[in-house]
Protein backbone atom coordinates (compact mmCIF):
# COMPACT_ATOMS: atom_id res chain seq x y z
CA UNK A 1 0.00 0.00 0.00
CA UNK A 2 1.25 3.48 -0.87
CA UNK A 3 2.43 5.71 1.97
CA UNK A 4 0.42 8.63 0.53
CA UNK A 5 -2.42 8.29 -1.99
CA UNK A 6 -2.00 9.75 -5.47
CA UNK A 7 -4.01 12.87 -6.12
CA UNK A 8 -4.58 12.45 -9.84
CA UNK A 9 -7.30 12.97 -12.40
CA UNK A 10 -7.30 13.57 -16.14
CA UNK A 11 -6.25 16.84 -17.75
CA UNK A 12 -4.48 18.48 -14.82
CA UNK A 13 -2.23 21.45 -15.57
CA UNK A 14 0.66 20.10 -13.50
CA UNK A 15 1.40 17.00 -11.46
CA UNK A 16 4.12 17.48 -8.86
CA UNK A 17 6.14 14.32 -8.32
CA UNK A 18 8.18 13.97 -5.17
CA UNK A 19 10.73 11.26 -4.57
CA UNK A 20 9.16 9.62 -1.48
CA UNK A 21 7.15 10.73 1.51
CA UNK A 22 9.30 12.14 4.27
CA UNK A 23 9.06 10.51 7.67
CA UNK A 24 7.01 13.50 8.88
CA UNK A 25 4.70 13.39 5.83
CA UNK A 26 4.14 9.66 6.36
CA UNK A 27 3.35 10.23 10.04
CA UNK A 28 0.99 13.14 9.25
CA UNK A 29 -0.56 11.37 6.25
CA UNK A 30 -0.06 14.45 4.06
CA UNK A 31 2.25 15.54 1.27
CA UNK A 32 5.09 17.98 2.13
CA UNK A 33 4.07 18.09 5.81
CA UNK A 34 7.47 18.95 7.27
CA UNK A 35 7.30 22.60 8.44
CA UNK A 36 10.76 23.20 6.92
CA UNK A 37 9.49 22.16 3.47
CA UNK A 38 8.69 25.17 1.27
CA UNK A 39 6.31 23.34 -1.12
CA UNK A 40 2.98 24.78 0.03
CA UNK A 41 4.38 28.28 0.60
CA UNK A 42 5.96 28.19 -2.86
CA UNK A 43 2.74 27.14 -4.62
CA UNK A 44 1.04 30.17 -3.13
CA UNK A 45 3.96 32.57 -3.65
CA UNK A 46 4.27 31.74 -7.37
CA UNK A 47 0.50 32.01 -7.85
CA UNK A 48 -0.51 28.38 -8.40
CA UNK A 49 -2.89 28.48 -5.43
CA UNK A 50 -4.96 31.52 -4.40
CA UNK A 51 -4.10 31.04 -0.73
CA UNK A 52 -1.60 29.14 1.38
CA UNK A 53 -2.84 25.57 1.73
CA UNK A 54 -2.06 23.43 4.76
CA UNK A 55 -0.50 20.02 4.05
CA UNK A 56 -3.68 18.40 5.40
CA UNK A 57 -5.59 20.01 2.50
CA UNK A 58 -3.55 18.12 -0.13
CA UNK A 59 -6.62 16.34 -1.54
CA UNK A 60 -8.07 19.72 -2.64
CA UNK A 61 -5.28 20.60 -5.09
CA UNK A 62 -7.13 19.26 -8.12
CA UNK A 63 -9.44 22.28 -7.80
CA UNK A 64 -6.40 24.34 -8.87
CA UNK A 65 -5.39 22.02 -11.73
CA UNK A 66 -2.67 20.38 -9.61
CA UNK A 67 -1.96 16.71 -8.90
CA UNK A 68 0.45 14.96 -6.52
CA UNK A 69 2.40 11.70 -6.61
CA UNK A 70 5.81 10.22 -5.75
CA UNK A 71 8.16 8.00 -7.74
CA UNK A 72 8.86 5.86 -4.65
CA UNK A 73 5.32 5.28 -3.37
CA UNK A 74 6.19 2.48 -0.92
CA UNK A 75 9.16 4.18 0.82
CA UNK A 76 9.78 6.98 3.29
CA UNK A 77 12.76 9.15 4.00
CA UNK A 78 15.25 11.45 2.35
CA UNK A 79 16.52 10.73 -1.15
CA UNK A 80 19.79 9.47 0.32
CA UNK A 81 17.88 6.90 2.43
CA UNK A 82 16.27 5.19 -0.55
CA UNK A 83 17.54 2.15 -2.43
CA UNK A 84 17.27 1.53 -6.16
CA UNK A 85 14.45 -0.94 -5.52
CA UNK A 86 12.30 1.74 -3.88
CA UNK A 87 11.77 3.56 -7.18
CA UNK A 88 9.07 2.64 -9.69
CA UNK A 89 9.57 4.73 -12.81
CA UNK A 90 7.43 2.36 -14.88
CA UNK A 91 4.39 2.82 -12.67
CA UNK A 92 4.83 6.60 -12.73
CA UNK A 93 5.08 6.57 -16.53
CA UNK A 94 1.85 4.52 -16.73
CA UNK A 95 0.06 7.05 -14.51
CA UNK A 96 1.22 9.95 -16.68
CA UNK A 97 0.08 8.18 -19.85
CA UNK A 98 -3.29 7.42 -18.21
CA UNK A 99 -3.95 10.91 -16.78
CA UNK A 100 -1.96 12.96 -19.33
CA UNK A 101 -1.33 16.16 -17.37
CA UNK A 102 0.10 19.08 -19.30
CA UNK A 103 3.25 19.06 -17.13
CA UNK A 104 4.93 16.52 -14.85
CA UNK A 105 7.17 18.48 -12.48
CA UNK A 106 9.70 16.61 -10.37
CA UNK A 107 10.36 18.28 -7.02
CA UNK A 108 13.87 16.83 -6.88
CA UNK A 109 16.66 15.96 -9.27
CA UNK A 110 16.83 12.46 -7.74
CA UNK A 111 13.31 11.50 -8.76
CA UNK A 112 13.77 13.00 -12.21
CA UNK A 113 17.11 11.25 -12.73
CA UNK A 114 15.62 7.84 -11.94
CA UNK A 115 12.64 8.50 -14.22
CA UNK A 116 14.85 9.69 -17.08
CA UNK A 117 17.54 7.05 -16.56
CA UNK A 118 20.38 9.50 -16.03
CA UNK A 119 22.41 11.00 -13.19
CA UNK A 120 21.47 14.10 -11.21
CA UNK A 121 24.63 15.82 -12.47
CA UNK A 122 23.43 15.56 -16.06
CA UNK A 123 20.10 17.25 -15.33
CA UNK A 124 19.39 20.95 -15.48
CA UNK A 125 16.54 22.62 -13.67
CA UNK A 126 13.60 23.72 -15.77
CA UNK A 127 11.83 22.28 -18.80
CA UNK A 128 13.33 19.06 -20.15
CA UNK A 129 13.69 18.06 -23.80
CA UNK A 130 12.11 14.65 -23.15
CA UNK A 131 8.40 14.22 -22.49
CA UNK A 132 5.82 11.48 -21.98
CA UNK A 133 3.29 11.60 -24.80
CA UNK A 134 1.90 15.14 -24.71
CA UNK A 135 3.15 15.74 -21.15
CA UNK A 136 6.12 18.09 -20.74
CA UNK A 137 8.67 17.27 -18.03
CA UNK A 138 10.19 19.80 -15.63
CA UNK A 139 12.81 19.46 -12.91
CA UNK A 140 12.49 21.81 -9.95
CA UNK A 141 14.84 22.56 -7.06
CA UNK A 142 13.70 20.55 -4.06
CA UNK A 143 11.57 22.51 -1.57
CA UNK A 144 12.84 20.25 1.25
CA UNK A 145 14.59 21.95 4.12
CA UNK A 146 17.35 19.33 3.71
CA UNK A 147 18.06 20.69 0.21
CA UNK A 148 17.96 24.40 1.08
CA UNK A 149 21.41 25.08 -0.40
CA UNK A 150 20.01 24.25 -3.87
CA UNK A 151 16.83 26.28 -3.45
CA UNK A 152 15.86 28.67 -6.26
CA UNK A 153 12.25 29.85 -6.42
CA UNK A 154 12.81 31.38 -9.88
CA UNK A 155 12.49 27.96 -11.56
CA UNK A 156 9.20 27.40 -9.75
CA UNK A 157 8.04 30.84 -10.88
CA UNK A 158 8.97 30.03 -14.49
CA UNK A 159 6.88 26.85 -14.25
CA UNK A 160 3.96 28.75 -12.71
CA UNK A 161 4.11 31.36 -15.47
CA UNK A 162 3.87 28.59 -18.10
CA UNK A 163 0.97 26.91 -16.25
CA UNK A 164 -0.92 30.21 -15.93
CA UNK A 165 -0.32 31.26 -19.56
Amino acid sequence: MAILPDVLQTNLDVVFCGTAASVISAREGAYYANPTNAFWRTLHTVGLTPRLLAPSEFRTVTAYGIGLTDIAKQATGNDSDLSVGDFDAGSLREKIVQYHPTILAFTSKKGASVFLGTTTGKLSYGKQSEGVGTTTLWVLPSPSGAARRYWDISVWQELADVVKA
